[in-house]
C-alpha cells in the first residue's frame, strides 16, 4: 500500500511541475522551463529589478545549433554574457522586452551571466 501512496504523490508532483512550468503567453516564457518563444527557440526570461536577478542559475538542455532568446526586463545596466563557442556578449539597458538570440556549436556547459551583477543566470547543457 505504502508503494501505491509513493507512486501516486510522484505522479501528482510531476504533473504539478509540469503544469507549473507551462505559460499562457509564448513571449513571457517561464525562465524554469525554458520553454519555447516558437517551436524551434529555447526562451530564457531574466529579471534585474532592484539589484535582485532572477533565475539564479537555472539549469536547461538544448541541442548545438538551436536559436536560444533570452529576454530582459532590467531596471538598471548591464552586460549579458554567454561563455559558449561561439561567446557572445550583449548590452543591456533599463527596459522591458530586450531580446538578445544567439546559438551554441559546439556541445558542452554553457553558461549565461550577467557581469556588472556578477549572477549566473542559467547554465544550458549543450548536446550535439
Amino acid at each position: 500500500m505504502a508503494s501505491v501512496w509513493r507512486w501516486g504523490a510522484l505522479v501528482l508532483l510531476s504533473g504539478l511541475v509540469v503544469s507549473g512550468c507551462a505559460s499562457s503567453d509564448p513571449d513571457t516564457a517561464s525562465s524554469a522551463s525554458g520553454t519555447a518563444g516558437d517551436s524551434e527557440s529555447l526562451v530564457v526570461a531574466v529579471r534585474i529589478a532592484a539589484g535582485s536577478v532572477s533565475p539564479a542559475d537555472v539549469r536547461l538542455e538544448t541541442r548545438v545549433g538551436r536559436p536560444i532568446e533570452v529576454v530582459v526586463d532590467s531596471d538598471a545596466d548591464d552586460e549579458l554574457h554567454v561563455h559558449g563557442t561561439p561567446q557572445h556578449t550583449f548590452a543591456i539597458t533599463p527596459g522591458a522586452g530586450q531580446r538578445f538570440r544567439f546559438t551554441v556549436e559546439v556541445p558542452g556547459r554553457v553558461e549565461i551571466e550577467l557581469h556588472h551583477a556578477r549572477r549566473t543566470v542559467a547554465t544550458l547543457l549543450v548536446r550535439g
